[in-house]
């Protein structure tokens, strides 16, 4: 099978990384001159236009920070659209809104080919070792045809229903890690401002049942100071603004939800928009005058899990 990937930033370039380290046959395509030449030294072609990576290839991965992009790469002029057809697969991995993804798979589907969102969950660091978590909202027929491509990228792969789906699902775990990242990031504040000592007060949440992911990953990069997780403020908007989209359609009045984009939008106001996700904290650090730094943890995170052939997560359903 032909994988054209178009997108190769934080997350694009470590899942075509894990396609072309499988020995997959991958063509590339992204507006950074140097990341394409990075993933041709990997062993990559390249291509020059969306509509030509299409013809070129069985799949197409679009991996993209913002909805309006993939618009404009799905159906701009030289998009996807203008070579789509029967047999082919359009492969939306952004993070994006569901209305949104349906509205181009439709156009995708008219034409006869088939169209998948398929968003990924669990950190950059998982993405790079090919043991990061995999949504597909698509038929059924079409999930089984990219299963060998997502069990590569991915360590754990969910089949979340029809096309749109696995948006709704992304949002919401997106929506869950950041209300996390606030809380831990209030927490080891407090920590820190009663006296407690922070490598303790880390593993006491940690064992407790006040551990969670983000805990586990995005605390340790606060606590050394780095707050490096590859992603930033304005994402986590974008992120979190998608799921209250998600949940005014479904009617759902929120509370949680629309205090954090209230935090999100004046942590940018204060730091800017690519400033790092963790560095919310220095909202905290600010106004309280407190370094919530400590030795002992790494600045980065890094899977040291072996990288392993994924597999389909079956719900339980009684």
């Amino acid at each position: 099978m032909r994988i054209g990937f178009i997108g190769l930033g934080n997350v694009g370039g470590k899942l075509s990384g894990s396609l072309l380290r499988n020995g997959h046959d991958v063509t590339v395509r992204d507006l950074d001159e140097g990341l394409v030449a990075a993933a041709v030294a990997k062993g990559a072609k390249s291509a020059d236009s969306p509509r030509a990576l299409m013809e070129a290839c069985d799949v197409v991965v679009t991996c993209l920070p913002h909805p309006t992009i993939s618009a404009e790469v799905v159906e701009g002029e030289g998009g996807l659209l203008e070579a789509t057809g029967p047999g082919k697969i359009w492969l939306e991995m952004s993070t994006t809104d569901e209305a949104e993804v349906k509205r181009l798979g439709a156009k995708v589907m008219v034409t006869g080919a088939a169209a998948v969102d398929c968003p990924v969950s669990g950190g950059c660091h998982r993405a790079d070792t090919g043991n990061i978590s995999i949504f597909a909202g698509c038929d059924r027929a079409t999930f089984e045809r990219i299963l060998p491509l997502l069990t590569t990228m991915g360590r754990r792969v969910l089949h979340t229903g029809d096309l749109g789906s696995a948006s709704v699902l992304k949002v919401l775990t997106n929506y869950l890690a950041t209300a996390n990242l606030i809380t831990c990031a209030e927490a080891l504040t407090v920590a820190r401002g009663a006296g407690m000592d922070l490598n303790v007060a880390y593993e006491a949440m940690k064992i407790s049942s006040g551990t969670s992911f983000v805990h586990e990953t995005e605390s340790q990069v606060i606590l050394n100071g780095s707050r490096d997780i590859s992603f930033t403020m304005d994402l986590v908007l974008k992120d979190i603004g998608l799921f209250q989209n998600v949940a005014d359609r479904a009617g759902v009045p929120l509370e949680m939800n629309p205090l954090m984009i209230q935090i999100l939008k004046d942590g940018i106001e204060r730091y800017g928009p690519r400033e790092l996700s963790p560095n919310i904290i220095k909202r905290l650090e600010d106004v309280t005058g407190l370094d919530v730094t400590t030795p002992g943890f790494p600045a980065e995170m890094v899977d040291d899990e072996p990288e392993e052939e994924g597999y389909e997560v079956v719900p339980n359903r009684g």
